[in-house]
């Protein structure tokens, strides 16, 4: 498949992570995780938690594609969760995982962050065959594109263009860039 021919999480919107998040200030006088509940029903959170913990301990990569995909995360076909990978739980629906993709074990997928005057939410794509090693973090608003890959223990605080690896804390390109087929 040519560069023209796809599409997807580096489309060229010409966008930072930044500029894609959803930012909802929230009133003092402590930090804005203690609003939680203004930004996610309890009860719609202890489902998703409840069915995040079954997909993490899941060895049904059928089943686990299946129980994400009632949570609203978008799920592509081939899709592979390693053991104990997490997908956000205040906010899985902002979370897409396009074909063939894998997130490796215990790598987890945020699509929001409480700070102390505001949280912030941000859809996460990973894109089709993109490769996320083991106990990688994702932060909101990311796009990993097609045939990308995050090394173990990496995290990705911006976008990783297609065909591109990245390691590290924050994650920075590595080697050169892998042509496409």
């Amino acid at each position: 498949m040519s560069d023209a021919q796809r599409s997807g999480p580096d489309d060229g919107d010409g966008q930072s992570r930044h500029d894609r998040l959803t930012r909802t200030p929230t009133p003092g006088p402590r930090n804005s995780l203690m609003h939680w509940p203004e930004a996610k029903s309890p009860l719609g959170l202890i489902v998703n938690a409840v069915l995040i913990w079954i997909v993490r301990y899941s060895p049904s990569l059928q089943f686990k594609n299946w129980l994400l995909r009632r949570l609203g995360t978008t799920v592509g076909e081939g899709v592979s969760l390693g053991l104990t990978a997490t997908v956000d739980v205040f906010f899985p629906e902002l979370a897409t995982i396009e074909d063939d993709a894998i997130v490796g074990y215990d790598a987890t997928i945020l699509c929001h962050e409480f700070l102390q005057d505001e949280y912030r939410t941000g859809e996460v794509v990973v894109g089709e065959r993109a490769m996320i090693g083991a106990g990688a973090v994702v932060l909101p608003g990311v796009r990993i594109g097609a045939d990308a890959q995050v090394a173990a223990n990496s995290l990705v605080t911006e976008d990783v263009p297609s065909g591109t690896t990245v390691a590290g804390v924050p994650a920075t390109p590595v080697g050169g860039q892998q042509s496409p087929d």
